[in-house]
């Protein structure tokens, strides 16, 4: 069928492993390659396996579009060598596998902790809180918070998940905290 075309281009094995190493049934990593070549060039559509989609691209997806911390999102499954947050299939597949409603929370809180610690120290502290609220609140004059309230929402939040008070959250206190509250996972996907 008219399918045929594109799902031909991933090697009966690699699916086999993408399979194996994601939470992605097989149509939704073919659905999946066919979203990923379509934000290549057409000439290089032929290699998609093997290409890397600029992060300009990977944000014109309708999903991160409107997801607030869409930047953070491609700096952390991104395994680009020079450090620019392109994607290859193989990033774009583990994002969605970790988006996807098969994920764990497990893993769904550990990546929602790598995108929220902003400087990438392994703790969130007062400073990742921050731009965290402000990704939350939009960066619009009305809707950005004063400084007293900002202040009032990060103590109240440090007191909420900070077991050891060190003032950060660790990984290990961040999913005691998600681990009670039921609606996170479902917040915390992306449906192709």
């Amino acid at each position: 069928g008219a399918m045929g075309g594109s799902a031909s281009l991933i090697p009966r094995d690699l699916l086999g492993e993408y399979q194996e190493l994601t939470f992605l049934s097989k149509q939704e990593i073919l659905l999946a390659y066919k979203r990923f070549s379509e934000l290549l060039p057409k000439e290089e559509r032929e290699n998609a396996c093997s290409a890397r989609v600029p992060k300009s691209q990977i944000l014109t997806l309708p999903e991160l579009r409107a997801n607030p911390f869409q930047h953070r999102i491609c700096h952390v499954f991104s395994t680009s060598e020079t450090k620019d947050d392109s994607m290859s299939f193989e990033d774009f597949l583990d994002m969605l596998s970790v988006f996807s409603d098969s994920a764990t929370s497990d893993i769904k809180s550990h990546y929602a902790f790598r995108i929220f610690d902003f400087d990438d120290d392994g703790t969130l502290d007062r400073k990742d809180l921050e731009q965290l609220v402000n990704c939350l609140t939009g960066q619009g004059e009305e809707s950005r918070l004063s400084s007293a309230e900002m202040e009032q929402l990060i103590q109240n939040i440090l007191e909420e998940s900070d077991i050891d008070k060190d003032g950060t959250i660790n990984l290990s206190e961040f999913q005691h905290v998600v681990s009670r509250s039921p609606d996170f996972a479902s917040s915390f996907k992306i449906v192709l």
